[in-house]
């Protein structure tokens, strides 16, 4: 059974045009480059966590930087430590920086065995627009992680404040770590926002006009969803997200009425 039979395309879009790999592959050989292709995967997750292993103590010193810069503002002469209250702690918060970074060194091969996975089935126009989605994929993401590491300190703040001037906080690697890393995938995540909506457009299931008569609803859904997804919901943190989120519900507009119209 051939799974890459001959695609019809929409009237006056790819009609009779058939992807790029002239070869067919049955069910079996399909699920032989799958397997190939997920062995390469996590070949790379598995090289990235031994170097994320290794460099374990400098990643850790930046992300415990804005913790640091919280104590520097109260107590110049405190020193700067997370608490381990847990003995199987400090193994197992090193075992998890370490997954984390190796996802996040082997992501180019991740995705490029992705796309070779995928590119014998599309046709030459979806390959144009496949690459620079994958980048700026990538790219927003990288961004939105780096923000949320610069305006964690103020979160940090804005949570403490909450406990008045008799208390002195100390956080655990596990839970610290996991609000950080909590508020850079949510700014990751909320960083695709422009993507997700020029791919909708690109497909033809939205139109920028409809898009641009909704802005008065999509500020209130952005901060709405912003407030819900950032923990602390300190105004600083939530304008961080939400102000360059409706900007690119904007640029989206844009691209959707200049590029993808033509």
């Amino acid at each position: 059974m051939a799974l890459s039979a001959p695609r019809t395309g929409a009237a006056g879009e790819g009609d009779g045009e058939e992807p790029d790999d002239p070869g067919r592959m049955t069910l079996v050989e399909h699920l032989a480059e799958l397997r190939n292709r997920l062995i390469k995967a996590l070949l790379a997750v598995v090289i990235g966590g031994a170097v994320g292993f290794a460099l374990y103590d400098p990643v850790l010193d930046q992300l415990v930087d804005p913790y640091c810069q919280i104590l520097k503002e109260q107590d110049p002469d405190r020193a700067c430590r997370l608490v381990i209250t847990d003995p199987l702690e400090s193994f197992s918060i090193r075992l998890k920086l370490s997954a984390y970074l190796g996802l996040l060194f082997a992501s180019p091969v991740v995705l490029w065995q992705l796309w070779r996975f995928i590119t014998p089935g599309l046709y030459s126009k979806e390959k144009r627009y496949a690459i620079p989605f994958v980048l700026s994929s990538v790219l927003l993401f990288a961004l939105g992680a780096f923000l949320a590491l610069v305006t964690f300190p103020r979160t940090l703040d804005f949570l403490s404040a909450f406990a008045g001037e008799n208390t002195e906080a100390f956080y655990t690697p596990g839970k610290y770590l996991g609000l950080l890393t909590f508020m850079m995938l949510a700014f990751g995540v909320g960083f695709e926002f422009p993507v997700v909506l020029v791919a909708l457009q690109a497909a033809g299931i939205l139109h920028w006009r409809r898009l641009a008569s909704w802005r008065r609803y999509a500020i209130v859904v952005i901060f709405v969803v912003d407030a819900v997804i950032t923990p602390s919901g300190d105004p600083v943190t939530l304008c961080a997200l939400a102000v360059p989120m409706y900007l690119f519900y904007e640029v989206a507009i844009l691209i959707g009425r200049f590029v993808l119209r033509r």
